[in-house]
């Protein structure tokens, strides 16, 4: 069986990047609709840089609630996972725009002189607020009953 990570661990492999972040969000039809995006992490909070009006845009303004996962491992013994269950709220005015892409910045390392002082034309950031949060890692065998 595979042990749930701690929150530190969880914010660790968040912050990790081991690959795209699969957002789900719902068609007014109700059928998903996943995508993989660059993310980043801002407290408890994830946020996505998108263009705006797109799909997934349209799609969150109809039903806030979404999922996103991210998972790494290419064998039953390393496979490690998260899926965060949460509200997520569209941003698209310029003063948010910019904060957060001065933020993604920060965190892809751009020095301080070098962050951006104006805000992307056509771009929007997903915020995602968590409600539940699963995890998983296959990394690290069972207790062993030492009686043996």
């Amino acid at each position: 069986m595979p042990r749930p990570l701690t929150t530190q661990e969880a914010h660790e492999f968040l912050d990790s990047k081991p690959g795209w972040i699969v957002l789900t969000s719902l068609d007014p039809d109700g059928f998903p609709h996943s995508v993989p995006l660059g993310y980043f992490r801002l407290g408890d909070e994830i946020l996505m840089g998108v263009r705006a009006n797109t799909h997934k845009q349209h799609n969150i303004q109809h039903n806030p609630n979404v999922s996103l996962l991210l998972e790494t491992g290419s064998t039953m013994q390393d496979i490690k996972g998260l899926m965060v269950q949460g509200t997520a709220t569209v941003h698209t005015e310029p003063d948010e725009i910019l904060h957060y892409s001065r933020e993604a910045a920060k965190r892809r390392g751009v020095p301080e002189t070098d962050l951006p002082t104006e805000p992307r034309p056509g771009a929007a950031y997903i915020r995602v607020t968590p409600v539940r949060i699963r995890s998983w890692d296959y990394s690290e065998d069972p207790p062993r009953d030492r009686r043996r």
